[in-house]
Parts: C-alpha cells; structure tokens; sequence
C-alpha cells in the first residue's frame, strides 16, 4: 500500500467552485528550489545544501488553470473514485525515502550550527548548553525535593530513592491565581516558597536540609547548572522583574526569606532533560531524551569538545548533555520543501507565526488541526459526507488530538470510535466510506509526524555514533497514539548506521523524577569532590 501511495500518482486540487480537478496539486511549497542564486541570499545556508532532492518535488500551484484540468463533478463520484480523490490527495503529506533522507542531512546542519560558537546566534535549533554532566548510575540514595513549574499550576514532589532502582515518592499540585501570574516576581516566588514549606511540614521534613531539582519550563538561557535566566514569560504569565534575571537565584532568595526551612537548589533544567534522567535512572544506555506531546523537543549527550559554548573552567569529563530546542527546525525555511498547504494555514493563525516550525508540523497541539483542516477542504469538495460539514467541523481547535489516537485505535473494518467522534462533530451520516476515508486522512498526518521525529532521533544517534542508545521518550501522543511507537521504531531502524542499534523507553515522570534525579546526581558529585 505504501508504494502505491508513494508512487508518482496524479493529483486532485479544488478549484474555486469546490470541485475537485486533476492533474495540479496544491502541495509542497518548492519555492526555495531556483538555481538562480540570488533569490536565496536573504534565507539561510540551508537553503542551498544538497538542492538536488528537493528538485524532485511536484511544484505548488494554487489555480489550475480550467483548460489544463478536468473538473470531476464529486457529488456523483462513486465510493471508490472518492477513495482514489482522498488518496491523491494526501500524497502531499506523505515524506519518501528521499526526502526525509533530506531531512536527516538538514537536522544535522542545523545541530552543527547550534552548536558552533560562530553560527549560534543564528541557529535556529541552539543547541543549548545543560551543564549536566553526570548520569544516574544507580547508586543515589536519599531524599530529595522537586519543583515542577511551567503552567498554571506546579507541583511539588518529596522523592526517596532506595536501593535496587526503588522509589517512593510523594506529590502535590498548587494552583498559581491569576493575580499572582501577572503580578511581580516576588510575588510569585513567595508563594512557590509558601508552598514548599507547607509540603515539608505535611511530609514531615520540615527540619531537613534537602536538595531540589527545579524544573522550569520556559524560555531559559542557562549559564550553568545552578543559574538560568529567564528570556520570556508564556502560558500567561507576566510577572515583572524576571525577565533577564537568574530565576535560580529568586527563588533561593524567596526561601531565605522566609526562614523557615533548608533547601540547596542544585539544579535547574527543562522537562526533555528530565526525561532522560529519569529513564537513564533505570537504563544507563539512555542518552537521549524527547518530548513528543503538546509540544516536542529532545536532548541528547554529546562531547565537549563539540559544544563550542560550553565555557566550565578545568573540566575533565567527556561529555554534556545538549538541549536541541529542535522544534524551531525549519524556521529558516528549511521544512519548506516537505510542507503543505495546510501547515501554513496552521503557521498562520498561529499565536506565533514563523515559528517552532517542526513542533507545529508534529506535536499534539496542532495534529488534530491538521486533521481537521483536509477533512474541511475534502467535505468542501463533496468528497466527504456528501459535500455535508457542520459548525463543529468548520471551528478551529474543535478537532482534538485525541481523536485522532482514538480512531487510529478501531480495528480493520471497524469504525466504532470514528462514528462516536464523527457524532461528536455533528456529523451524523457518515457512511462506512467516510469513516475510512478519515482514518486514512489520520493516518496520513500521524505517519508524517512520526516519521519527522524519527529523522530527528536516527541523526543524534548516528551522530552520537554508540554502539546502542536508548531513547527516553514522553509526552501524550508518544504515550497515547495506538501506532507512534511502531512507526518510529520502523522508520528509525532504516535510518541509523548498519551496525548501531536503540530501543524507545516509556519515560516516568520526567519533569518530577527526572528533576529529582538531577539534584541526585549533582549531589553525588559534589560528594565525590570534596573527598
């Protein structure tokens, strides 16, 4: 089947009447794919690495000229005529063996420039410094302390690690009020202090010195293990006096005035960190870690001497672990030879437009939009549901991701789920034909997300160049989608060096455990040194 559809098939588009018309497809933008080198010295290097694959893509166009086409009345297309329209279709949105080969060469280039002391300031995947040095090894004991903020609510989590890889841990949620999230700065971390205390009279360490993993899930240029500033509040907060400053350091500064209790915090990281510290906890191969969720981003190990920023005076170890921030891939216009009509319909009312452009092309804050989007321009062309939409349909964000995990999940022949969320659309009268048509159309866009990740994961392992990694993977569509699993872990294989191997590990609470385990680790250390 997948040779079929990737196959040099002829292409529907929909004209202004709503019909759909044959041969043009409006798809991959190949804008960027003119020898003529002046036209691209305003876009990044990229631009002009290895032309040659993205030259095999079907030029874009928008308005099928009538007397090159052939209008197909769809309203009286059959069931499987209708199929073969959907199929051609989403051709667009479907990546061949050579593009994402491209892919993989691209990710590379753009790592290397995060990475450079030179090319960093206009890398659009930075690659920033973790200053974590050190993985789990298994023998941290003790209890620690984590601080999980990055929305409306944080948690606090008291986490005991025992021997034989056991656990215990104790946790729990604080809401953050609105007046506190735009208020000031101290505002806020008073009341993370407030909380702090609370939770260790509650478990009863209140009289303890413990160490605590913080993890901080917003834009942070980190200076070190211990020292991140802040580059700008989102989610809703606006808290003054932060931005620019150490967050570390407010924090410490809170605490101390209140008084009341003893904690060193000794590291502060985001959640792909976490992740993989957590896994690494249990499986000392894990060496990378990657967020497939509401948004996606991964972390991996590499050798100092290649990250040119790292600046730690008489350092001795081998490695750091690197903070990719790859969802910004493609901002340059590097994605634009695989992008579609429909991803910049995304990219353009989005809260951001022109940026995290790999993220909005895989993570689950935007795969249901994506769905919803060709479902929309199908049903407009009467392909589906008989040319019948509905509000529901026509309303941005109402086709969630988890529909499209839930219909994926139906067996073969079965379309239970995708007539409970057809219902859920007000879309009543779908016909078995329908139903497979939106699988398909799901399927399309949860491939090509899954196999995007997988260039991104096979490049840091072939990079990396071990024998075998473990990737520590977390995130709602990683956890939850019946076949992202699989499909990663096919299309990966094909991808690394003959000879490498990997496997995917569910990670455990990365941005609680995994912070836990940071402070562990950065403890253990400063035991190690002052002997």
């Amino acid at each position: 089947m997948d040779q079929e559809l990737n196959g040099a098939m002829s292409s529907v588009s929909i004209n202004s009447n709503g019909l759909a018309t044959k041969p043009h497809l409006n798809g991959h933008n190949n804008t960027n794919t003119s020898t003529n080198n002046n036209s691209n010295n305003s876009k990044d290097e990229t631009d002009n690495v290895r032309r040659k694959a993205t030259t095999t893509t079907a030029p874009t166009t928008t308005n099928a000229s009538p007397a090159s086409t052939t209008v197909i009345q769809t309203s009286s297309a059959s069931a499987a005529e209708k199929k073969k329209m959907v199929y051609e279709l989403c051709q667009q949105l479907l990546l061949t063996d050579e593009q994402i080969q491209e892919l993989c060469y691209r990710i590379l280039h753009e790592v290397r420039r995060g990475l450079a002391k030179d090319t960093h300031p206009k890398a659009n995947v930075k690659c920033f410094v973790t200053y974590v040095q050190d993985l789990p090894n298994g023998n941290e004991r003790g209890k620690f302390l984590a601080l999980d903020l990055g929305g409306t609510n944080f948690r606090v989590l008291l986490i005991h690690l025992q021997e034989n890889n056991d656990f215990q841990m104790e946790s729990r949620i604080y809401a953050i009020p609105q007046h506190i999230m735009i208020g000031s700065g101290i505002q806020l971390f008073d009341h993370i202090a407030e909380c702090l205390s609370n939770f260790m009279a509650e478990h009863n360490v209140y009289a303890e010195r413990l160490p605590l993993g913080f993890t901080f899930s917003f834009p942070l240029r980190q200076l070190g293990l211990t020292k991140g500033l802040l580059e700008t509040w989102t989610k809703g907060f606006n808290c003054a006096g932060v931005v620019n400053e150490d967050v570390v350091q407010l924090l410490k500064d809170a605490i101390a005035r209140r008084g009341d209790v003893q904690i060193d915090v000794c590291a502060i990281l985001n959640d792909t960190t976490g992740t993989l510290m957590s896994c690494a906890w249990k499986n000392h191969n894990c060496k990378i870690g990657l967020i497939v969720g509401t948004g996606s981003n991964a972390c991996y190990v590499e050798r100092v001497e290649d990250a040119e920023l790292f600046d730690v005076q008489d350092n001795h170890k081998p490695h750091v672990l690197i903070n990719t921030e790859w969802g910004a891939f493609g901002d340059n216009g590097a994605l634009d030879f695989v992008r579609t009509e429909f991803d910049r319909d995304i990219d353009m009312h989005s809260i951001n437009p022109g940026k995290q452009t790999f993220e909005k092309m895989i993570s689950g804050m935007y795969m249901g939009e994506l769905v919803r989007l060709v479902l929309v321009k199908m049903t407009k062309a009467g392909i589906l549901f008989n040319g019948q939409d509905s509000e529901v349909l026509n309303t941005r964000g109402l086709f969630f991701t988890k529909y499209v995990s839930e219909i994926e999940a139906d067996e073969p022949g079965n379309f239970t789920n995708c007539r409970l969320v057809l219902e859920e659309l007000g879309l009543n009268n779908a016909t078995d034909g329908d139903c497979a048509n939106v699988r398909y159309i799901c399927e399309c866009v949860s491939k090509r997300a899954a196999h995007l990740v997988s260039a991104g994961i096979a490049t840091l392992i072939n990079k990396m160049d071990e024998p075998h990694t473990t990737v520590g993977v977390d995130g709602s569509v990683y956890r939850f989608h019946p076949k992202f699993h699989n499909l990663m872990v096919e299309k990966i294989t094909q991808l690394i060096k003959p000879g490498i191997t990997f496997d995917l590990m569910l990670s455990e609470d990365g941005s609680g455990r995994g912070a836990a385990l940071v402070a562990a680790v950065a403890c253990r250390e400063d035991v190690v040194n002052s002997k």
